[in-house]
This record gives C-alpha cells, sequence and structure tokens, in this order.
C-alpha cells in the first residue's frame, strides 16, 4: 500500500503554523496541525505522517520529548521526524540526535531549505519502507520453506506406511476401509502439493482469513 505524502506540523505559535501550513500544502504535502506534543500524539491516533516538522520549545509537551516517545515506539519511530529551533549551539544538536531527531532546521527557516529537507525524508522514509516489505517477504519465503520441507519427511513416511499397510492387510479388510484408505491417500497428496507450494513460493503475498488473522495466498 503506498502512504500519502502526509505532514504532521507541531508548533505552538499560531502565525508561524499558519504560514508553513500553507507553504507545506501549496507544495502538495497533505497537512496537519498541532500546537504541542502532547496534541500530536492525538493526531497520530487518526492521521499517519511521513514526516513530523516540531518545533524544540513549546507548552505542555516540547519537541524533543515528543520525538524521544516516538522514537522509542515501533509504530512511529520510522517517521522522519525534523526539529525547528532557534537554538545554534553544537550542544543542543548533539541533544536532540541522541534523542532521535533525524534532522534540525534553524529559525528562521527559508522555505526552499524547508521544503527540500522535507522532501527527502519523504524519500528516505519510503526507502525504509520499502526495505522492512523485502525483510517481511524474506521472512515469510524462509518460513513457508522451512515448513514445507518438514512437512516433506513425515508425508514420506506416511506414504511408505499405507502403502504398507493395503499390502498385508487382506482383501476382504482393504474393501470394507476402502472408502477410509482413498481419503487417506487423497490428504496426503494434497499435503504433498500444499508443501511444493511453499517450498517454492516466490512473490508471498498475504490476504485477510479472518477479522484479526491474515493468511498465506497460494495458488
Amino acid at each position: 500500500m503506498t502512504l500519502a505524502n502526509n505532514v504532521l506540523l507541531v508548533e505552538d505559535e499560531k502565525d508561524t503554523r499558519f504560514i508553513l501550513e500553507k507553504l507545506l500544502s501549496k507544495n502538495d504535502f497533505i497537512v496537519e496541525t498541532a500546537t504541542n506534543g502532547q496534541e500530536a500524539l492525538e493526531k497520530l491516533k487518526s492521521f499517519f505522517p511521513k514526516v513530523i516538522l516540531a518545533d524544540w520549545t513549546m507548552p505542555v509537551m516540547d519537541g524533543l520529548r515528543l520525538c524521544s516517545i516516538l522514537k522509542n515506539d515501533p509504530n512511529y519511530k520510522m517517521i522522519y521526524f525534523i526539529i525547528l529551533t532557534a537554538r545554534t549551539s553544537l550542544n543542543d544538536r548533539v541533544t536532540g540526535l541522541d534523542i532521535g531527531a533525524d534532522d534540525f532546521l534553524v529559525k528562521p527557516i527559508e522555505n526552499q531549505e524547508l521544503i527540500a529537507r522535507i522532501r527527502s525524508g519523504i524519500r528516505i522514509f519510503d526507502l525504509q519502507n520499502e526495505l522492512k516489505l523485502v525483510e517481511h517477504s524474506k521472512a515469510i519465503i524462509e518460513m513457508a520453506c522451512t515448513i514445507g520441507h518438514n512437512l516433506n519427511n513425515p508425508l514420506s513416511s506416511l506414504s511408505m506406511a499405507i502403502e504398507n499397510l493395503k499390502a498385508e492387510i487382506d482383501q476382504k479388510t482393504k474393501s470394507n476401509h476402502e472408502d477410509d484408505l482413498k481419503i487417506i491417500q487423497l490428504s496426503i497428496e494434497k499435503i504433498k502439493t500444499l508443501a511444493a507450494q511453499l517450498i517454492n513460493i516466490q512473490n508471498p503475498e498475504l490476504v485477510d482469513y479472518s477479522d484479526n488473522q491474515k493468511m498465506i495466498k497460494l495458488e
């Protein structure tokens, strides 16, 4: 699923928030705003951004605290986080980077630089998301192959046992259990087909199985 180029702007100063929102919207970003970090956390329940642009100094919860919370949450840590600040010292930048901020912009902000940094953040987010999907697909393939290979050995033993059983029982007994033997043989063939599909899976696709579960789609 392709995510929209959503940006969450967190800024307590009304005029600055208004100007930045108009600038970002004009450059085709989908923008939501919050006036502090606590409000931003509420906004994230219904709006998922690729980039968060947050002022360092805000009431209730500042940008640095917001960054720290999100970078320690696996659901949000991939969001590219840009801190807006009037602080220019190296120590301040080091503090922000230690917290997990991805980038800094010093106020007053030059419009084109801001847009360029956000676009760069979106590219980084998209790349990380693609890599995550690749790793997820790889894990599914490895799991499917493992299950497929592990099914083969007991299946072979079961097939041999059924053939030996049919060879040793008399014709009358075999006739009495003919339907059961057919069902067993058919089930073995179905499991063999499943094992082969799992071993040879190339492009795994997850489909809905129930309300809270998904399953691998097999041809």
